[in-house]
C-alpha cells in the first residue's frame, strides 16, 4: 500500500540542471514541487512546465525547491536522453531535471512507484518529505499557489497536528480546494496528519483525459 507519510525516493538515472543529485532525504526542511513531465506531452509543454517556472520565479529556492522529472512512458526512441538535453537547452527551463529511470518499454519507475496516471503529474511534498498533494492535468495556479504557501508557514520538524490545523484553515479560505489524488495509508481518519485518507477508485494506465493531458 501507498504510503504519503513515507513515500519511495526518487529513481532518476541522469540530472540536468545541477552539479548535485537531488534526492527526496536531501531536500528535506524545503517543500518541494515535483513535475512529471514528458517533452511531446503538449499540456506539459503548454502549461505544466510554464507553470513550475512560474513557481521558481516567485518562489525563494531556499524554502521551495521545484523538481522537474522527464518520465517516458510512450514514444521512446523520440524522447531520448540527448533530445531532452536540446529541449531543456532550447527552452531553458530553470530548474533541475531528472531522467526517471527506465524499466524496458513500461512504466519507467518513479511513475509505477507513485502511481501516476500520465503526464503532467505534479506532487507538493511538505518539509517532514510527506507527500501532500498528488495532481494529474492542470491544477489552478492561485490554488496550488496557496497550497505551497500554506505548506511552507509550516514549521520545520512540526508534529501532524499542526499540518492538519493549516489544512483546515486553507480549506475554509479557498471556494473551491480540490486535493488532487488521494492516497490510503495506515493512520486513521483522525491520525491528524493533514492528509485526506479516501481513494478515487481510478486506475493508473495512461489514459488522456481532454486538456491533451498525456
Amino acid at each position: 500500500m501507498f504510503d504519503p507519510e513515507a513515500p519511495p525516493e526518487l529513481a532518476v538515472s541522469r540530472w540536468f540542471n545541477t552539479t548535485d543529485p537531488l534526492t527526496l532525504a536531501g531536500l528535506k526542511g524545503k517543500v518541494v514541487v515535483l513535475t512529471a513531465f514528458q517533452m511531446l506531452c503538449p499540456d506539459c509543454v503548454e502549461h505544466g512546465l510554464p507553470q513550475v517556472r512560474r513557481l521558481r520565479q516567485n518562489f525563494s529556492p531556499e524554502e521551495v525547491a521545484i523538481v522537474g522529472l522527464h518520465t517516458v512512458f510512450e514514444h521512446h526512441k523520440a524522447m531520448t536522453v540527448d533530445a531532452l538535453e536540446a529541449f531543456l537547452h532550447e527552452y531553458r527551463w530553470p530548474f533541475p531535471v531528472g531522467v526517471d529511470t527506465a524499466d524496458g518499454e513500461g512504466m519507467p519507475k518513479t511513475m509505477a512507484a507513485y502511481e501516476m496516471q500520465g503526464t503532467p503529474t505534479l506532487l507538493l511534498f511538505d518539509r517532514e518529505g510527506r507527500l501532500r498533494r498528488h495532481y494529474f492535468g492542470r491544477p489552478n495556479d492561485i490554488m496550488l499557489a496557496a497550497e505551497i504557501m500554506a505548506m511552507a508557514i509550516e514549521d520545520k520538524g512540526a508534529p501532524r497536528e499542526q499540518a492538519a490545523g493549516i489544512e483546515k484553515k486553507l480549506a475554509r479560505v479557498l471556494a473551491n480546494p480540490e486535493h488532487g489524488h488521494q492516497h490510503d495509508h495506515e493512520h486513521g481518519e483522525d491520525c491528524g496528519c493533514g492528509h485526506d485518507h479516501g481513494h478515487d477508485g481510478h486506475d493508473h494506465h495512461h489514459h488522456h483525459p481532454p486538456g491533451n493531458a498525456r
